[in-house]
């Protein structure tokens, strides 16, 4: 008895070879950055949205666009600008003479992986339309309700250095993302052997070697399998009291919802069976914590007069609880 239950209960095989080849076409491109990637899959696989930030240059896009070209599903790119209007994103009745009647027109967010470049560059109006499409997987227009066609995912890119024509995230539309992905630049290494990939590369289309790996229907099948894996109620408890001292935490002026709760466990399954494991551990939970949080919660001015950052306090607040075991 006691050999069965250590028995796997689920099959990861196809998924764990899935990321494999996933890992394997970002690789042929992208230097380094195994972290971002990692957590990229594991959105996926959670069924979550991504925002990304870095400063210019770092491949956000590039790698945003791997990913995407890994999956066999309608993709659509939407370049955020601030003269950009919610009906150029969600769609817009137009006339037809021919039936003498409206018809709606569906906009770039009607497919199954949005890339939506610089979201912090349209004004808070058309940021807003992404609201409902993000949380409910629909778009009201008219009185009529349209359904996102599964799967439906969000990769958003911004610059956290540029401040001239940005609009700041409302944390309403933040807490719709599963995570944050803070990427940083290269080290010297990976420098030098980004430098001698792109001048080793014979053919100026980088994306014309990447080959799509899953489809729709796979995805929906394996997102099926994360969420069917095996949590113990006392890991449970320690997210629950994660989140819970984010709200009493004096370093913050506001902390984590139950929405933050929910994407650690959701995103810390998909992780444990990336790796392999249909059960989930508490440092899966620790892992993808900063990720989760950083987005959600606000520090108190004066830490931030101090230079602290959301990560540094995700980081004393998990010290402080007691690891179960």
């Amino acid at each position: 008895m006691e050999q069965e239950f250590f028995e796997q209960r689920t099959d990861l095989s196809r998924l764990n070879s899935a990321v494999e080849q996933i890992k394997a076409n970002l690789g042929k491109i992208v230097v380094g950055q195994h972290d971002a990637i990692d957590l990229l899959i594991a959105g996926i696989l959670a069924d979550g949205h991504i925002l990304i930030e870095g400063v210019p240059g770092i491949a956000k896009t590039l790698t945003a666009k791997l990913i995407a070209k890994s999956i066999n599903a309608k993709f659509s790119r939407i370049q955020f600008t601030p003269d950009l209007m919610p009906s150029d994103v969600l769609g817009t009745s137009v006339f037809n003479p021919k039936t003498v009647e409206f018809e709606f027109k569906q906009g770039p967010i009607f497919g199954n992986i949005i890339l939506v470049d610089e979201i912090n560059r349209a004004p808070a109006k058309t940021q807003s339309a992404l609201f409902e499409v993000m949380e409910e997987r629909q778009v009201t227009i008219d009185g009529y309700s349209h359904k996102m066609q599964e799967p439906f995912i969000v990769l958003a890119t911004q610059n956290p250095v540029e401040h001239e024509g940005t609009y700041r995230l409302p944390e309403a539309q933040l807490d719709r993302f599963l995570f944050k992905i803070e990427i940083k630049y290269p080290s010297l290494e990976e420098e030098i052997a980004i430098i001698a990939q792109q001048h080793q590369q014979k053919t100026a289309d980088q994306l014309a070697e990447v080959t799509a790996v899953l489809n729709a229907e796979d995805i929906i099948a394996l997102r099926a399998q994360v969420r069917s894996l095996h949590v113990e109620p006392k890991l449970l408890e320690f997210v629950a009291k994660i989140i819970h001292e984010t709200r009493s935490n004096k370093s913050l002026y506001l902390g984590g919802s139950p929405r933050a709760s929910l994407a650690i466990v959701n995103s810390a399954k998909a992780l444990a069976a990336m790796k392999g494991r249909d059960f989930i551990t508490p440092e899966d939970i620790i892992w993808v914590g900063p990720a989760v949080l950083r987005h959600r919660i606000m520090l108190t001015p004066d830490k931030e007069m101090e230079g602290v950052t959301p990560d540094e306090v995700v980081a004393q607040i998990i010290q402080k609880i007691e690891i179960p075991r």
